[in-house]
């Protein structure tokens, strides 16, 4: 049985998310320029929405664009800006036809007007696509999502339209960019790197995490299956704990 087949009573996650990393050092390793790096990515994304569709992922959430990555070079940020222009003009129909439904979280306020237009355009287009769930992390910070929520909640508190003893975990998921969606149970970040770098840190309270060695271009299926494969293998115990095994002793 191969890496990405199941094992009898242990399912892949219906909801994989992915911390894209190593772009710019790929590049660098080659003598190549980051945008290379960058390109190269873009084409690992491509394959990897094909790939999670064939390996029967639900979700797939990818860490696009942070709200620290403003701070890189202006050349850098304004390639990225146009690589995403570029994913959603030249993918958007190959994804709508397969019945992929896009969505993209993260603030939106710091974008171009074009480039709002084009996000919104995609999630109106795919919205009633019943496949794979493509969620695009763009321009996006945890920590952002979550003070955003909690203004939203202040705000409507200080109005009288909530009362804050009312306030639990449940109601602020829901005023969190990933409404709607079930949380990730699996997150791989690529490159080696071992941290999380503000990505669904509310979500992602319970989900496995795989670090995997390989950097973000060369993230291919053996890659994702070795992936998935791991988190088969985990013991999610929720906070509880495992299960006893049976040690009794079988009468001949």
């Amino acid at each position: 049985m191969s890496s990405g087949q199941r094992e009898a009573g242990v399912p892949n996650p219906s909801h994989v998310a992915i911390i894209m990393d190593g772009n710019g050092r790929w590049a660098q390793m080659r003598g190549l320029p980051r945008q290379e790096g960058h390109r190269r990515g873009l084409e690992a994304l491509r394959r990897t929405v094909r790939n999670a569709s064939e390996l029967g992922i639900s979700v797939l959430t990818l860490y696009s664009f942070s709200t620290e990555n403003w701070r890189r070079p202006y050349a850098e940020v304004s390639f990225l800006m146009g690589l995403l222009k570029h994913f959603v003009e030249k993918d958007l129909a190959e994804l709508a036809a397969a019945n992929v439904r896009v969505r993209v979280i993260g603030n939106r306020d710091d974008l171009a007007a074009d480039l709002r237009r084009l996000v919104e355009h995609a999630e109106i287009k795919t919205r009633d696509n019943t496949g794979l769930v493509l969620v695009i992390a763009f321009n996006y910070g945890s920590r952002d999502e979550i003070v955003r929520a909690a203004r939203g909640l202040a705000a409507d508190a200080a109005a009288g339209r909530i009362d804050p003893a009312a306030i639990d975990d449940e109601m602020l998921a829901r005023r969190l960019d990933t409404h709607g969606l079930p949380d990730p149970e699996l997150v791989i970040r690529t490159s080696g790197e071992t941290r999380i770098s503000n990505f669904l840190l509310w979500q992602a309270a319970y989900a496995e995490f795989v670090f995997a060695p390989v950097m973000w271009p060369d993230f291919d299926r053996a890659a994702f299956e070795d992936a998935l494969a791991q988190y088969r293998q985990r013991d999610r115990r929720f906070g509880g704990v495992a299960a006893p095994a049976d040690r009794s002793v079988g009468v001949a």
